[in-house]
Parts: C-alpha cells; sequence; structure tokens
C-alpha cells in the first residue's frame, strides 16, 4: 500500500464525469485516467469527428492533467491508446511521437474498441514516475 494517495484535479483538463479523478498519484507514481477529446471548459466535443483533431485535444487534456500532477512527456512509462478504427492508427501515431521527440518514448498499448465515451474515436490514459 503507497504511503501517500492524493487526487490530482485541473480545470485545464475535462472533468470527471462519473466516479474517478483526473489521476491519482501513488507515492511517485501517477496513474492518469484516460482523456477524450472534450473541452475542458464547454464539455463538449472537440473535432467533429476529425482524428487529428480529436488526438490534438485528448493530448493536450493528457498534458494539463500531467501538468498539474508536476510531472511532463518525459516522466510517462506507459500509455494505452483506444481507438474505434485502426485505421486512423497512423494519423494518431504521427501526432502522438511529436509529444515524445525530446525523450525517451513511453511502453504502449493501442486497442481497438468498439466504442468510446461520448462518440469520440480516440482515448489515451498513462501511468508516469515522478521519483
Amino acid at each position: 500500500m503507497p504511503n501517500s494517495i492524493t487526487a490530482i484535479k485541473t480545470h485545464s483538463a475535462p472533468l470527471p464525469v462519473g466516479p474517478y479523478n483526473q489521476a491519482i498519484l501513488a507515492d511517485k507514481w501517477l496513474y492518469c485516467s484516460g482523456q477524450i477529446a472534450l473541452n475542458p471548459n464547454t464539455g463538449e466535443m472537440v473535432g467533429n469527428g476529425d482524428i487529428e483533431e480529436e488526438t490534438k485535444q485528448v493530448l493536450k487534456n493528457l498534458l494539463a492533467v500531467l501538468t498539474e500532477a508536476g510531472a511532463n512527456p518525459q516522466n510517462i512509462v506507459k500509455t494505452t491508446i483506444f481507438l474505434t478504427d485502426l485505421k486512423n492508427f497512423n494519423k494518431v501515431n504521427q501526432l502522438y511521437a511529436e509529444i515524445f521527440k525530446d525523450g525517451i518514448s513511453p511502453a504502449r498499448a493501442c486497442v481497438e474498441v468498439s466504442g468510446l465515451p461520448k462518440g469520440g474515436k480516440v482515448e489515451i490514459d498513462c501511468v508516469a514516475w515522478l521519483g
């Protein structure tokens, strides 16, 4: 059991719509909940179904949560990408790669799912080490 557990919350990313937190910091491990392409100010989906616009917003939301916890992309050790269509893999991968261009890319899984909240096409979560 971790010595300390802290909920991470920022208004720069969408607030949870259920009984979960944007992230949990357990000692020096940060577990970020999956982010979809919600605009944190309006709660509306971004991109009108455009996978690249959705991916940009997802990454922006995820980075906002990381920043609130005192982390950055170089702290990420594992991500999971959920796509409703693996045909979008290359487009998502190009934008994703930009986030890690200055460091070591994390371990990753990418899976196709039958659906995502709010009709999103992409969701990304991560685990980061703040040691």
